[in-house]
């Protein structure tokens, strides 16, 4: 079982420690007491992992980087791949310890190249990610500055990820917790910036997602929302049937018009849309690291530009707003 002391230890000493006792519950009631049936064989596989001496880590490297002391043997070279393949499939990447590239299905170093360059500089902020996945964002927002970046997931492999990371990344204020966003404590109040990326249309209920957003934002906190969405005005939503690109749990996917107006009657003020990309199939793939069906496999064979069930294909666009002050 994985232990939070560094988690309470960090949020003791910042502006959240009057919500310690609630995390402390809540991390309980979804984790602690909820071990996930393959938990033995993931901690297997994180206790395999080998020590080694490391150097001071590359949080700012497009596949985050613990950088070694020494070169790897073949051996213990052996002996790292085997555990951290204990941990498959490896999603939102990429990462390096040493010269062991974790090529993951995501090369969500693009996805972060295309929003950092729109968001208010993170040096000295809190921030939170909400699903995190393996908490990729997260080092990349540590490497921008913050002062305190907090994942949430729920996936008990994705903390194993992390946690993996973390023991050759060294000590940093930086946490996953295998939450849901509606998991966290009412009204926070209390992050600088908050992410969402590749959340919304996993919710049943839209707004009620974009409100626990806004609720743990401070008074003038800006809101990073990333996020599936289809070209139209303001009055264009697809609501997919069973499967959409393949996934089961889709459920409204809204122009950026649509969305701006959302994020609009929830009481978020100067929205923009920073970002649209069409996600291509050499941004999402199958990799050694992810040997799944991925993108290419979830797409019209005959036309790229539509999804197996005949959908616009994955089309995402990144918001940028703000909490009023």
């Amino acid at each position: 079982m994985i232990l939070f002391d560094d988690f309470y230890h960090d949020l003791n000493r910042s502006h959240l420690a009057p919500f310690a006792d609630q995390f402390k519950a809540i991390i309980d009631q979804r984790y602690t007491n909820r071990l996930h049936g393959d938990h033995p064989k993931w901690k297997a596989a994180f206790d395999a992992l080998p020590e080694l001496a490391t150097l001071a880590p590359n949080l700012n490297a497009n596949n985050v980087s613990s950088i070694l002391d020494n070169d790897l043997n073949d051996a213990t070279r052996s002996q790292l791949i085997e555990a951290l393949m204990g941990l498959h499939p490896w999603r939102k990447g990429p990462f390096a310890i040493g010269d062991v590239i974790i090529d993951t299905e995501w090369h969500s170093d693009w996805k972060w190249n295309r929003v950092a360059k729109h968001l208010s500089p993170l040096s000295g902020k809190t921030v939170l990610d909400v699903g995190c996945g393996s908490g990729y964002h997260c080092w990349r927002m540590a490497g921008a500055g913050a002062e305190l970046v907090i994942g949430v997931d729920p996936s008990q492999k994705f903390l194993y990820q992390f946690q993996a990371m973390k023991k050759y990344l060294g000590a940093h204020p930086v946490h996953l917790l295998p939450l849901r966003g509606e998991d966290l404590p009412k009204n926070l109040s209390g992050f600088d910036t908050v992410f969402s990326m590749g959340v919304l249309y996993h919710r049943k209920s839209p707004f009620d997602h974009l409100e626990e957003l806004k609720a743990a934002l401070r008074p003038g906190g800006e809101l990073v929302l990333e996020t599936l969405i289809i070209a139209g005005d303001e009055n264009d939503i697809l609501v997919p049937g069973e499967r959409y690109s393949q996934m089961r749990n889709v459920w409204f996917i809204p122009s950026a018009k649509a969305l701006s107006h959302w994020l609009e009657r929830c009481g978020f003020i100067d929205v923009v849309v920073a970002d649209v990309n069409q996600t291509s199939i050499e941004e999402q793939r199958a990799t050694d690291w992810m040997t799944f069906h991925s993108l290419e496999n979830f797409l019209d064979p005959n036309d790229s530009n539509k999804t197996v069930e005949g959908y616009p294909a994955p089309t995402r666009a990144t918001l940028i707003a703000r909490k009023p002050g």
